[in-house]
């Protein structure tokens, strides 16, 4: 099992959580491979907090994500929803029928020629049809890159991802993927647009119950369950399906922790008034209904606003994306996770979902914005003191979370970790008897440093930070989004760009609670307040009364007023 780990319980819901979660569970398997002459050591992240061993019916052993995926019809592309590394006893038991047996054949979708490349370079089909991977080193992750004869690996291009599918490089269990049937991922018709349409998926018991037996099978083997983590769409139904998962998590699995990142794709076109109005409405009943039954929800997106008022994407200094691209929106929000959510997967002195839920959602504030600085810049001459003097007073971190603009708001509490910074680089660099710049030089640890810095930059907040050698893993299928200045670990160049390919980057991330929200969450309020329901007569047929949304406004409108100012240090 997990060897002591404190596990974690990864849902995935819908088709732009599959993009997030497709290039996260990438990046946990480049971290997987990593050579073993890194300069970083190895152990700071535990994997088995979000994997687990098996073995297959070969004796084969495996290392898989704990994972359950749902998605539309339609949304895997060339994957089977059994997976590929071992078939699940259950599903051999449906054919076991000695009779007179007819099948019928779904036409075949063309594999991704990135995804063909991957699997020859990792095992074989034999001729008895079983996967047989290359043997896996220690029993975790792929095995290690080895000599020049591997030929160069076919490089995923935007045109060629329909789906997240098309770029996932990691194995799952035949366990993982549950697929809703009932709804199309294309097309226009049968679409799961609302609500009510995703919590009435899980009020039939064929979906419940495929959940509910997942849930089991992952739990039941678990030491030290901490809790769920769920990637979750919030513009479309799947909204409705994660507020009924959270729900059951709540109820079957007390005193754990469930924390729920609500995702929203890139910023929507204003030609399409009906997606606009639905996004607006399943992400304001999300909000509600996942902050009632989560121990803590964060939004995240690309977008500037999550009202109806259009605002332009957020941009980074270092990054160049297409934010119509949920490949590109995928890959950035990805980053951004896998830095905010260190603590609860460190291997040494973790801090539990539950501990890092009570020490941001205090006085009810169950909903956190997020931001991150991706890369951090830093070029090769600075230290980490000369790198924060330089950002000024100004806010370190991109927001991520369409909460706007966070000057002038205020910060009650903040979870922020600092990871990829050589050890050498965490302390002052100047020659003993040189004035120093700022007390930061002072400091004779890079946690003192940046404990120091975020004292100095908000005073009187409560504050937690970790500092990290364990950079972010960009390689492919990362897209390649980065700045030609930048070195191939992500450090700003002096001279002449390298054309060198970024393989890894540092990053700061954050998790804060913050008055932006009052401003966010209210603003929200104000535009579903505005609507004509008698227009959108749909969503409410769906599953939703007129009663419900009158509740779902007044809820939204006292989870606002939760983040009123007052008691925080006001972001510059």
């Amino acid at each position: 099992m997990a060897g002591g780990a404190r596990e974690v319980l990864t849902l995935q819901l819908g088709h732009f959580a599959g993009f997030v979660g497709a290039h996260w569970w990438n990046q946990q398997d480049a971290a997987l491979c990593r050579p073993t002459d890194a300069k970083e050591p190895p152990g700071e992240l535990c994997p088995d907090v979000l994997y687990r061993t098996g073995r297959t019916l070969h004796g084969q052993e495996t290392y898989t994500p704990r994972l359950i995926l749902m998605d539309l019809k339609g949304s895997l592309s060339s994957l089977k929803q059994e997976g590929g590394l071992y078939r699940d006893k259950q599903l051999d038991a449906a054919i076991a029928w000695q009779g007179k047996l007819t099948t019928h054949k779904e036409e075949l979708y063309p594999k991704n020629p990135y995804l063909q490349d991957l699997l020859s370079a990792e095992g074989v089909l034999s001729s008895d049809g079983t996967w047989r991977v290359k043997s896996i080193p220690n029993g975790k992750g792929l095995p290690p890159f080895t000599n020049g004869r591997t030929p160069k690996p076919v490089m995923p291009t935007e045109g060629s991802i329909r789906v997240w599918s098309d770029f996932l490089r990691v194995h799952l269990h035949p366990r993982s993927i549950c697929m809703i049937h009932k709804y199309n991922h294309d097309g226009e018709a049968g679409r799961l647009e609302a609500f009510g349409q995703g919590e009435s998926i899980l009020k039939e018991p064929k979906y419940l119950e495929e959940l509910e037996d997942r849930l089991h099978f992952y739990v039941e083997e678990c030491d030290y369950l901490q809790g769920f983590q769920i990637l979750c769409d919030l513009h479309d139904g799947f909204s409705g399906l994660g507020a009924k998962a959270a729900e059951l998590l709540q109820d079957e699995y007390s005193g754990r922790g469930i924390i729920t990142w609500g995702l929203l794709p890139g910023p929507y076109r204003l030609g399409e008034l009906q997606k606009n109005i639905y996004r607006l409405l399943n992400t304001a009943f999300g909000l509600v209904h996942l902050s009632a039954h989560s121990s803590l929800v964060c939004p995240l997106s690309l977008g500037g606003s999550l009202g109806l008022r259009p605002e332009p994407p957020v941009s980074f200094p270092l990054l160049q994306y297409d934010a119509a691209l949920p490949f590109h929106c995928g890959a950035i929000l990805a980053t951004a996770l896998d830095t905010v959510t260190v603590p609860y997967r460190l291997r040494s002195s973790p801090v539990s979902m539950v501990h890092l839920a009570d020490m941001l959602n205090f006085s009810g504030k169950k909903v956190v914005s997020a931001g991150a600085t991706i890369p951090f810049p830093l070029v090769p001459s600075q230290s980490l003191p000369d790198a924060l003097m330089q950002l000024g007073e100004a806010t370190p971190w991109t927001p991520l979370s369409a909460c706007g603009d966070p000057s002038g708001t205020c910060c009650f509490a903040q979870s922020v970790v600092l990871r990829g910074l050589d050890r050498a680089r965490h302390t002052s660099q100047l020659t003993p008897g040189t004035p120093l710049p700022s007390p930061l030089h002072a400091c004779t640890t890079g946690e003192e440093v940046l404990a120091q810095y975020l004292q100095q930059q908000q005073p009187r907040v409560r504050s937690s930070s970790h500092l990290l050698l364990t950079p972010c893993k960009v390689v492919p299928p990362y897209p390649s989004l980065f700045s030609s200045s930048l070195s191939q670990h992500g450090s700003v160049l002096d001279g002449l760009p390298t054309g060198t390919a970024v393989e890894s980057i540092p990053v700061l991330g954050a998790l804060c609670s913050s008055s932006s929200l009052n401003r966010a969450l209210g603003d929200l309020a104000k535009d579903l307040s505005k609507l004509d329901l008698r227009r959108w007569a749909s969503f409410m047929d769906a599953g939703v009364e007129q009663d419900d949304l009158e509740e779902t406004l007044q809820e939204l409108r006292s989870l606002a007023q939760c983040y009123e100012s007052g008691g925080g240090r006001l972001v510059d």
